[in-house]
């Protein structure tokens, strides 16, 4: 019996049937990390709260060759609502009406409705089930991987991974697919979500985004964070993005 299961199993491999690993044990307690990431995540949002960045948002639409690169000023005021004041653009401007423009305003309305609890888009246990995969190294730093799982198929929701710092527990890295997409502009949003330590705090510093659309095919967008500053007046700083 057992050289009959033996073969079975040499003549799955041989077809190119694979198993799945299982998990590795986390260090600590799986509740204990996603307990201690939910701290640290409501102590990142006081400290961005009230502070701006500038961005540099670069998109292309390869089939059509056309390219267009957005600088501008992100604020997140005191009350947690996001603005952008653009300062510069160059390229096509298809890019910036039909790209660009469509990308901050799914982000801000997303914002809007998360902040006046309409929508809530955030990494919690109401909204993800949580799996401890393993550990990476990130730039030196060891970050715990989490395999997030959304609890229902709702937009501003993805599936795909969580990275945490293992000594601060911040996000360092995030990355998967929406499963439900914002508009019926885009049929599937892939991204990844890079944040680097200032202070303590993860602040966000570069996001890559591969995005299919109707009617111009895939769409490469490529978000450049810098400059994290405090106390400026956000409130006034409204968008001036324009189609």
């Amino acid at each position: 019996m057992r050289s009959f299961l033996s073969a079975v199993l040499v003549g799955l491999v041989g077809i190119g049937v694979t198993f799945a690993e299982p998990y590795a044990k986390p260090p600590v307690p799986e509740d204990e990390i996603v307990s201690r990431y939910l701290d640290a995540t409501q102590e990142q949002q006081n400290v961005l709260r009230g502070g701006s960045m500038e961005v540099d948002i670069d998109a292309r639409l390869p089939k059509r060759k056309m390219h267009g690169t957005l600088h501008a000023l992100r604020n997140i005021s005191k009350l947690g609502r996001i603005t952008y004041h653009m300062l510069g653009f160059s390229g096509d401007n298809t890019v910036k009406t039909e790209v660009i423009a469509r990308y901050l305003t799914a982000e801000v309305q997303a914002n809007q409705g998360d902040h006046q609890g309409d929508t809530n888009f955030s990494i919690t246990p109401a909204n993800y089930k949580f799996k401890y995969k393993g550990t990476q190294d990130l730039e030196g730093r060891e970050a715990y991987v989490l395999r997030v799982t959304p609890r229902e198929k709702r937009v501003g929701l993805f599936k795909g991974e969580l990275w945490l710092d293992a000594e601060t527990f911040m996000p360092v890295r995030e990355s998967g697919s929406f499963v439900k997409t914002p508009s019926i502009f885009l049929k599937k949003v892939q991204f990844v979500r890079h944040y680097m330590l200032q202070n303590g705090v993860s602040v966000p510093q570069h996001t890559e985004s591969k995005i299919d659309a109707r009617f111009f095919g895939p769409v490469e967008l490529d978000i450049n964070y810098q400059k994290f500053s405090k106390d400026i007046d956000t409130e006034a700083a409204a968008s001036t993005l324009t189609k």
